[in-house]
């Protein structure tokens, strides 16, 4: 799949199961109280940081994926 294919995915016009369901991932993610697999995060500012080094400066950690509509 390209990029644009991607970005057409993502940017679907109605939130129906049909058109989500193939983002959804659960079976393959960690369960409540696991460690998440670490990777790269940039912030607002385009900086690279990793997940794991938020990890150890934070209490708790929230990361969220997508956007709201």
């Amino acid at each position: 799949m390209t990029d644009a294919e991607m970005i057409t995915r993502y940017n679907y016009d109605e939130f129906i199961v049909e058109k989500i369901s193939h983002w959804l991932n659960f079976d393959n993610s960690p369960m409540l109280g696991e460690a998440a697999p670490d990777f790269p995060l940039w912030d607002l500012k385009g900086r690279e940081t990793k997940l794991k080094d938020i990890w150890s400066a934070n209490t708790y950690t929230i990361v969220e994926f997508g956007s709201f509509t």
